[in-house]
């Protein structure tokens, strides 16, 4: 396959490769990939709702950069996190804030009493609607902004022969109905397709490189001359555009849940 502008293709593949990734910062692909904003402010809901509450969980909190954003904090204010190099980096952060964080290696365990929290918080994180319900106070609030299993499903269709992407079954419907059936209500509901705009190679490899779910496997040299083909597409059209999904709930545990 013959290259548009190879030196240029080859420069931007191993600038993506090289990138360092920590936390939950994506500032590397800044003006490189363009992403619609959802229609709702996460941030701003989740302070809206800040009143009256004394004790607050942040799921997942990656390098701990959202939570530390929205001082101030309730007085009794836990984080947890998964991912190992993530860990010392939100503790590093949020330590300063009054804030613990409890590093997790199972997502579906908590290390919390029974109706620990008002506040529960999640961006982005799996959860298990049992345990969320588990910990959170009579009248306690979950509020998630999650990314649904359609997520940028275009990146899939042009680098797999046999789509598969790993959280397919992942959306709004099924969350809401498991959430039902742990006895909570749902306040708020909405779902956004949202335009992605990637307008360089090397943005589409850094986030297949970052994002390690979207394809699972996903190699720079097995996978070379299909990132030749999106190369020449982005060079001809400059852009390539995929529709991320994101969907948000907010709801209510019933005081008679057990």
């Amino acid at each position: 396959m013959e290259i548009i502008h190879p030196e240029r293709f080859q420069t931007l593949l191993e600038d993506a490769q090289n990138a360092a990734f920590s936390g939950w910062d994506f500032s590397w692909l800044e003006g490189r990939l363009i992403q619609d904003d959802p229609p709702w402010d996460y941030p701003a809901l989740i302070n809206l709702h800040f009143e009256g509450i004394h004790s607050l969980l942040d799921m997942g909190t990656g390098g701990g950069e959202l939570l530390a954003s929205l001082t101030p904090l309730p007085p009794d204010t836990h984080a947890t996190e998964t991912y190992p190099p993530n860990q010392q980096l939100a503790r590093e952060r949020l330590a300063p804030l009054g804030v613990e964080v409890h590093d997790l290696h199972e997502e579906d365990q908590f290390p919390f009493k029974d109706n620990r929290f008002d506040l529960v918080i999640n961006r982005h994180e799996s959860f298990s609607p049992n345990e969320v319900a588990r910990i959170l106070k009579p009248d306690g609030l979950f509020i998630t902004q999650q990314v649904s299993g359609l997520d940028n499903l275009e990146l899939n269709q042009f680098f797999e022969k046999v789509i598969s992407p790993p959280f397919l079954d992942w959306g709004l419907a099924p969350t809401l109905t498991k959430l039902y059936e742990t006895n909570m209500d749902v306040v708020r509901a909405e779902k956004a397709a949202l335009k992605s705009t990637f307008l360089d190679i090397g943005a589409v490899a850094y986030y297949l490189k970052v994002i390690e779910w979207q394809i699972v496997d996903f190699n720079f040299q097995t996978n070379k001359e299909k990132l030749m083909a999106m190369h020449n597409l982005i060079e001809r059209q400059g852009q390539f555009v995929a529709t991320a999904h994101r969907f948000l709930i907010i709801a209510k545990k019933k005081s008679s849940s057990i």
